[in-house]
């Protein structure tokens, strides 16, 4: 890779220069040149010149300019002519030539670093380490997002998050299948949950609404350190299978406000089908009727005030009574008692959750 960074650059000096470049690498290799029949070409002396020092030095009729992060020289770049412009042409293209290998990498490298990291597959006690090497700024607060592409047109999703966040120094954008992109977002601390969720739906509206590309966004929790971002990686896959169950028509779902659809997407299938039994000795959940069935909801949803259900539901107050009365016999559940309702809206999320088909044991 770095040849090729290295060949652009001499690609595009070749015209200023009127004289031949190029890079060796630290065998004496020639790894780009102005001449392109020349690479490929060594010469061993060239390695000997370079050793461990840094200083210009001639060889051949070409001054050299080792250049490196390293204390043995890594490269160094040539210029054919021994007079003093061709020293400092070496000194100035050195320069270049570091500083932009040295941005390269780090760019690269720190995308790979947080990408590995978010997906649990660096050790903790090398984290430090490689963060300081990639003078990556390990202990401040970041979030992660899960964008899902649901559906998509020709467009790339991954070119459109990216172009939305384009500080490459803060925020990192990769995929990790064909359809999950995964952000990482430097945010200030204490941050409003509320704008992490307009952040989200800011990218579902761009994809959705410019590129008619759908998705759902899963935020997890802001963390403070750069060992914390697997754990907010995978609360915001949780969040996103978790809304996929119990919130099947919201696109942005934070972990945050899962409530208790967060405990029961963790309990085991057996518990949940042992817990429906007790709570429906009398008859099973599955006696109750589409039209039962959307009376309760619309019951929850009016904190179980009968005449503001029947208001919106356009029955007679005493046709309400009736229907829950009807409830109650069934199920043994007066849904007008607190602790009755709060048992029943358990129930029919379990239900909810045990009808996804889940795999957990």
């Amino acid at each position: 890779m770095s040849n090729r960074l290295f060949q652009g650059l001499i690609h595009q000096m070749r015209d200023t220069m009127d004289c031949i470049v190029g890079v060796v690498d630290s065998s004496g290799t020639i790894i780009a040149c102005s001449e392109l029949s020349r690479i490929g070409t060594a010469n061993e002396y060239v390695t000997m010149d370079m050793s461990d020092s840094h200083d210009v030095f001639v060889r051949d009729g070409y001054t050299y300019k080792p250049f490196g992060s390293h204390i043995k020289p890594d490269y160094a770049v040539f210029v054919e002519g021994v007079d003093e412009t061709a020293s400092k042409y070496a000194g100035i293209m050195s320069i270049a030539l570091s500083s932009v290998k040295q941005y390269y990498d780090e760019k690269y490298d720190r995308n790979n670093f947080i990408k590995n990291v978010v997906l649990d597959n660096v050790l903790p006690g090398d984290i430090i380490v490689k963060a300081r090497e990639l003078h990556f700024n390990a202990e401040v607060t970041r979030v992660v997002l899960l964008v899902r592409i649901l559906s998509s047109n020709d467009v790339s999703a991954y070119d459109v998050v990216q172009n939305l966040f384009p500080d490459k120094t803060k925020d990192f954008v990769f995929n990790i299948t064909e359809t999950d992109i995964v952000l990482v977002k430097e945010v200030r601390p204490n941050m409003d949950p509320k704008d992490l969720e307009k952040l989200a739906r800011s990218i579902s509206d761009t994809l959705s609404g410019e590129f008619y590309t759908r998705v759902s966004v899963g935020i997890g929790t802001p963390v403070t350190g750069v060992k914390e971002l697997a754990r907010s990686f995978k609360e915001a896959q949780t969040a996103l299978e978790v809304g996929k169950v119990f919130d099947t028509e919201k696109t942005i779902v934070s972990y945050d406000n899962l409530g208790i659809a967060r405990l029961i997407y963790h309990l085991p299938t057996t518990l949940c089908e042992t817990f429906l039994q007790e709570v429906f000795k009398k008859n099973s959940i599955d006696s109750l009727d589409h039209e039962t069935l959307f009376t309760i909801q619309k019951f929850f949803e009016n904190s179980l005030n009968v005449s503001e259900t029947s208001r919106k539901l356009f029955v007679h107050r005493n046709t309400l009574v009736y229907r829950l009365e009807k409830i109650k016999k069934l199920t043994g559940l007066d849904l007008r008692e607190f602790d009755h309702a709060i048992v029943f809206k358990i129930a029919l999320m379990v239900r909810k959750y045990l009808s996804s088909n889940p795999t957990k044991f």
